[in-house]
């Protein structure tokens, strides 16, 4: 009986020393949750569909705070007059002057430059700094190849998602909202010309580096150039190195004869296996072997080694220091 005593003495303690709320199972959503989604989404209906308003618009915005903290955020010295050129499209120019007209101001004079000339510099510089570093980083892969690479990273899809992650959309002056793609991909070349004109070229070489040869991080090097037809580009490397001929060889096979054939042929030149590959036929499988010998030799294999974008780069020119 003492025990039992103890024990409802000790339970009653413990019940003292903890909070009330803490013993009460809570629930995981509020009662007021429901009703208030429920009439937000009853507003939204009546309002109608929005389209999306610039930043611009707020009433605390204030366009030239957000240029001088845009380089600030990426560790770049730039001039303003510059940075607001390269975030300006001829299209608003014409838009205001526009508005201008329509207000029936007669002399229209609108001083404000488009950033044309600076995304054609930029353009230029993109396209050194990129071809230089791919052509260090993948010294073994021809030239077809290196330019399928760089125009990759040169399309404009690239280019303006890069401008999107930086915050630019935003900062953007265009006639539409939200600025195109064309548009936000000029901007960036546009950003890289005043960057170079403001800090030197060594720093805007550092900031492709930094920002555009970057999105070659993880990809397949095949998804970026398409071999169209692998074995004769196999004959011509070998030839190139005084190699005979590849001969393929089947490894192995099974189900014959069935949906699910599997065939498994290798390559070989001087007696070497260079490339294996899988299909359902025998002329898939040797397409596929002949992707895995040019892989090798190219050094773009899935186990390549990591592109190393730490690299350094000289003032005003496109060659490349470890």
């Amino acid at each position: 009986m003492s025990m039992l005593r103890s024990s409802a003495t000790l339970l009653n303690l413990s019940r003292a020393l903890i909070p009330r709320q803490n013993l009460i199972s809570s629930r995981p959503i509020k009662r007021w949750v429901a009703p208030t989604l429920r009439e937000l989404n009853r507003r939204a209906k009546k309002i109608g569909p929005q389209q999306p308003q610039p930043r611009s618009g707020f009433v605390e915005w204030n366009y030239r705070a957000e240029l001088f903290a845009f380089g600030k955020r990426l560790q770049e010295e730039f001039q303003l007059p510059l940075l607001q050129t390269a975030f300006t499209q001829q299209s608003y120019i014409a838009q205001e002057e526009m508005k201008q007209k329509e207000l029936g101001i007669e002399n229209v004079d609108i001083k404000m430059s488009h950033n044309q000339e600076l995304s054609e510099r930029g353009e230029h510089i993109i396209k050194e700094y990129v071809d230089a570093f791919i052509g260090f980083s993948l010294p073994k892969v021809p030239a077809e190849g290196k330019q399928a690479i760089a125009s990759y990273l040169m399309r404009n899809e690239i280019l303006a998602d890069v401008a999107f992650h930086l915050g630019m959309q935003e900062l953007l002056l265009d006639a539409e909202y939200p600025p195109s793609v064309s548009s936000m991909s000029r901007s960036l070349k546009a950003v890289v010309g005043a960057l170079e004109q403001s800090s030197g070229m060594e720093r805007a070489f550092l900031f492709v580096r930094d920002f555009v040869c970057t999105q070659l991080n993880q990809k397949d090097m095949l998804d970026l150039w398409s071999i169209e037809n692998p074995e004769d580009l196999l004959k011509q490397q070998c030839e190139q190195r005084k190699l005979p001929a590849p001969e393929p060889r089947l490894l192995g096979d099974c189900g014959k004869n069935t949906v699910l054939a599997a065939y498994h042929v290798g390559l070989y030149c001087n007696k070497n296996l260079i490339g294996k590959g899988f299909g359902e036929d025998i002329q898939t499988a040797v397409k596929t072997a002949s992707l895995d010998a040019l892989q090798t030799m190219f050094g773009i294999h899935d186990n390549m080694k990591p592109f190393d974008f730490k690299i350094q780069v000289q003032s005003k020119t496109a060659k490349i220091n470890q």
